[in-house]
């Protein structure tokens, strides 16, 4: 039994973890790196993970967590320079805007990092606030300075002419 309940969750999910992790990191391999990692540890402890009260944000939790340990080995490793990107160049993603995934990777970390859940993974401010450890005002204003800055940069005002 527990197979296919892992089974049934990981076809369902899959995806919308996909997508959640590549708007966050905005790197289309790397997302599916870990996105697979996540997976990976979620049926190993798939006991406590169906038990989640949100399965869905925990494997994307785990992903980001992932990122950041890989990150930090990483850099130990390497010296990178100042002005260096961890996520690497842009990627295309059918399921995503090339111009959206874009303006995603500008935004703060944690600012991806909210509208991953709220957005992609539908959670509402409480379960977000829960899954990223943070308060649930602080939800809502990333929520809102994200929603801002991406308005800025994807939605174009058309000038008005001049009717004289």
């Amino acid at each position: 039994m527990k197979q296919l309940d892992f089974k049934e969750f990981y076809r369902a999910d899959r995806d919308v973890c996909l997508r959640a992790v590549l708007a966050s990191v905005g790197d289309r391999q790397l997302a599916e790196d870990l996105v697979a990692e996540a997976f990976t540890r979620a049926w190993t402890g798939w006991a406590k993970v169906s038990r989640h009260p949100a399965p869905r944000a925990w494997v994307v939790r785990t992903a980001l967590n992932t990122c950041v340990s890989w990150w930090r080995r990483r850099r130990r490793e390497v010296a990178l320079a100042a002005d260096h990107e961890v996520c690497g160049p842009a990627a295309t993603d059918a399921a995503l805007d090339p111009a959206l995934l874009n303006a995603l990777r500008r935004l703060p970390r944690r600012q991806r990092e909210v509208v991953a859940f709220r957005v992609f993974l539908d959670l509402d401010t409480a379960a977000t606030a829960k899954g990223l450890g943070i308060a649930p005002g602080t939800v809502t204003a990333h929520l809102a300075r994200a929603v801002a800055a991406l308005r800025g940069e994807l939605v174009s005002v058309p000038e008005q002419e001049d009717r004289s």
